[in-house]
């Protein structure tokens, strides 16, 4: 293998860095800005899944001109990584300010979701098509981008663990208001507890800093006497709420946790866009661009375009990449809202999600071996067949099976994991097919579908999670409507995305290329780049 073509540890290293830097964005919205907007912000879920929707429609375009910008940048740092300099502080702006909750009427909340969410997904494809199309010229050996592929998803996972596992803790500890506690004791563990505010807060969290306790409204007119392990409630200031708690002994005022969700949110998320700016700078001070198109080529984009929508590989890439990160984002959007109203345990999330992340690192890790043994394509068949099946089955699970949710989780998201890190790789070499086929390299273009296929997946299972939220009345700052919504938050947990993960399967069979045509490809691509 030549020079060109190695890459060292270190190097793979800096590059991961950068989709740790781009999942704590995007994870970080995939899975908590729903539950913002709609227990938070206090939007009905039906328009925060119209929003998501519209907001994505566009992206197909700006996708493609921000492919088209990449491969016609050239600067003394190349192509694409100059683009993760320009946008590294821009997105952690942004990113910062979807979670900012001004005062508002309900029009001019809309207005600023519409506003904050769409310069949200223009900034992150400025950022996230030239890092895609990054490791396609850092080397021309497909081998090793399914190495660096698999470095890039163990650094999205950290990224992502980052963000899921600690979010909710942070959150715990930066919406920590004042409150002024009175408890009771009514038995060995049983007490009254009676708790105000000095100020309004839209939207508090009340549990035990242990989580066992449970709670049930101390309110005769009240009919929701469900007992709980925490309860979601507006404050109006200086007005008494009385719970009684029972399942924990000397239960004391330090041990009751009332939390804001919009200062803890807000908090939490401009923490983690620092970490987000950092990774970026990281992984443009690492990196080395090597791989160039061929010297004769000439600008033309109607060619590009051409070659584009001729290319086989890619539009499978395409139409599978769609599906699979529907299916993972219809998972990771409503896991909080699941642990939250049907477990009754919202920081049980973060542990299940960080186990999630685990698996999801043993999965990148081991797809290299894996796709030199099966080949990618049937790698991504078996891995999205199982791993649907095996989410399915969460159905079956009721609010006490924490063990069963956990191992069906982790299960799947091992082999959901594969998805991934297969097809950013599997990218690139379709980047190669064209360029085998037309002697033409558009390899930003190319990438322009990773990027795509995220966002308006995105988009599209944050509508699915509306409309089927809104079909069941969810008001999540209402408890008796959530209550109602349980079974539409069930089937979001497991069949709903399973059936869209078979759907990609299905497709995957249509993928032209295999092991012993891309040795073909990369071996003449090599003799070619040798003679010029």
């Amino acid at each position: 293998m030549s020079d060109t073509n190695k890459i060292s540890i270190r190097e793979k290293i800096g590059y991961a860095l950068g989709d740790g830097a781009a999942n704590i964005a995007w994870r970080g919205v995939a899975t908590f800005l729903f539950i913002f907007y709609t227990d938070v912000f206090g939007i009905n879920p039906a328009a925060v899944g119209l929003l998501m929707l519209i907001a994505r429609s566009t992206d197909g375009i700006s996708d493609v001109l921000m492919g088209v910008i990449g491969d016609r940048t050239n600067t003394k740092y190349g192509k694409f990584r100059p683009w993760i300099l320009y946008t590294a502080v821009p997105l952690a702006i942004i990113l910062s300010l979807l979670f900012t909750t001004p005062n508002l009427s309900e029009t001019g909340k809309i207005i600023y979701a519409y506003t904050t969410y769409i310069l949200f997904t223009l900034i992150y494809t400025a950022n996230n098509i030239p890092y895609g199309a990054l490791m396609a010229v850092m080397t021309g050996d497909d081998k090793e981008r399914t190495s660096i592929g698999s470095y890039r998803m163990v650094g999205a996972f950290a990224g992502g663990m980052l963000v899921q596992g600690a979010l909710l803790y942070l959150v715990a500890h930066f919406g920590n208001i004042d409150p002024n506690i009175k408890i009771n004791q009514l038995a060995n563990d049983k007490y009254q507890v009676s708790v105000s505010a000095p100020e309004d807060v839209e939207n508090v969290n009340i549990k035990t800093k242990n989580g066992i306790a449970k709670f049930v409204w101390d309110d005769a007119s009240s009919s929701e006497k469900t007992p709980t392990q925490g309860k979601s409630f507006s404050m109006t200031a200086d007005k008494s709420y009385s719970f009684i708690v029972s399942g924990e002994e000397k239960l004391d005022q330090d041990q009751i946790l009332i939390i804001d969700q919009k200062s803890g949110y807000s908090n939490s998320i401009y923490l983690m866009s620092v970490f987000l700016a950092v990774f970026m700078f990281l992984t443009f001070w690492s990196t080395k661009e090597r791989v160039q198109p061929p010297k004769q080529q000439e600008s033309n984009l109607a060619g590009d375009l051409k070659d584009l929508i001729r290319n086989k590989p890619w539009l499978v890439l395409l139409t599978i990449g769609l599906l699979f990160n529907i299916y993972n984002s219809i998972k990771q959007g409503i896991v909080v809202i699941y642990f939250s109203h049907y477990l009754n345990n919202q920081l049980l999330a973060a542990s299940f999600m960080v186990a999630l992340m685990f698996a999801s690192i043993a999965g990148a890790m081991i797809t290299a071996p894996l796709s030199k043994k099966l080949g990618k394509k049937k790698l991504f068949i078996y891995a999205l067949v199982f791993s649907a099946l095996v989410n399915a089955s969460i159905i079956f699970c009721g609010p006490n099976d924490i063990t069963a949710i956990f191992i069906l989780g982790i299960v799947s998201e091992f082999a959901a994991a594969i998805f991934p890190t297969l097809f950013f790789a599997m990218l690139g070499d379709a980047a190669d097919y064209s360029e085998f086929k037309n002697g033409r390299r558009a390899t930003g273009l190319v990438y322009s579908a990773g990027s795509f296929a995220t966002k308006f997946g995105g988009g599209l299972a944050g509508a699915i999670i509306g409309f089927v939220l809104a079909a069941f009345h969810y008001n999540g700052q209402d408890h008796m409507a959530i209550q109602g919504a349980i079974p539409g938050i069930k089937m979001l947990m497991s069949w709903v995305p399973a059936i869209i993960a078979i759907l990609a399967a299905i497709f995957m069979g249509f993928y032209p290329l295999n092991q012993m045509k891309m040795d073909e490809i990369t071996q003449e691509l090599n003799s070619r780049r040798a003679n010029e």
